[in-house]
């Protein structure tokens, strides 16, 4: 099931019509109110979401979905016509998964959104069979899906989970930035390679002491540095 929360009605049926014709169950909401009761009734397993909405901003509804445990990981694609490199970035670093401005092609639409469940769908299914991974004073967990650094429970968004995972399969090995956006985020991004800096920025910050544990290869990209 797929939710997508747009308050022009055209616009709204018209995405859910695409969907419905690509065999993707899904429903819309054409404010917050009705999208949070939905969301209590049956978690979706992806959210398409415009920003300018009437009653909240869909950046705030953003944080909500990726602060409440039971959607924390459902993947979320913002559908919006604010097209700046800040409005991408803010949306992106806020944990949405990807981004497609207005106008939009509906084959476009679709094609991404069958991407997120594939994406989501393999996520879980390797959270129930992956063994830890450790590397250092750092330990993921991807059957619990937490991170514990020196033995304590370390907070993430969605998206820094995500790309902290990406680098620990690897550790040793350099990544470059749009490799990252391709392999972590699922597309290629050309508004820039900004949103891979922010987001290693604010994950070495909750590292704290071990922030060198990812590091930067100048001309190059990050790797994390292998402690095993």
């Amino acid at each position: 099931m797929v939710y997508y929360v747009e308050d022009d009605r055209n616009i709204r049926e018209l995405t859910l019509y695409s969907l419905a014709q690509s065999g993707i169950e899904s429903e819309g909401f054409a404010d917050d109110v009705t999208f949070r009761a939905a969301c209590e009734r049956r978690v979706p397993d992806a959210v398409l979401l415009d920003i300018m909405l009437p009653d909240t901003d869909g950046i705030e509804i953003l944080k909500r979905i990726r602060s409440t445990a039971s959607m924390a990981d459902v993947p979320v694609m913002m559908l919006t016509a604010r097209d700046t490199e800040l409005d991408t970035v803010r949306a992106l670093d806020a944990g949405a998964d990807d981004y497609l401005s207005k106008p939009f092609g509906m084959m476009e639409m679709v094609s991404r959104v069958r991407a997120l469940l594939r994406r989501s769908a393999s996520q879980r299914r390797a959270r129930q069979h992956d063994a830890d991974l450790v590397d250092g004073p750092l330990e993921l967990s991807p059957e619990r899906h937490e991170v514990r650094l020196e033995g304590e429970r370390i907070k993430l968004t969605a998206r820094e989970y995500a790309l902290l995972e990406y680098l620990m399969r690897s550790p040793g090995i350099v990544f470059t930035r749009e490799e990252l956006l391709r392999r972590v985020w699922g597309w290629d991004f050309d508004g820039g390679s900004r949103t891979v800096d922010v987001h290693v920025q604010t994950l070495r910050a909750k590292l704290g002491e071990h922030s060198d544990l990812i590091e930067t290869v100048r001309g190059v990209g990050y790797r994390l540095r292998d402690e095993r």
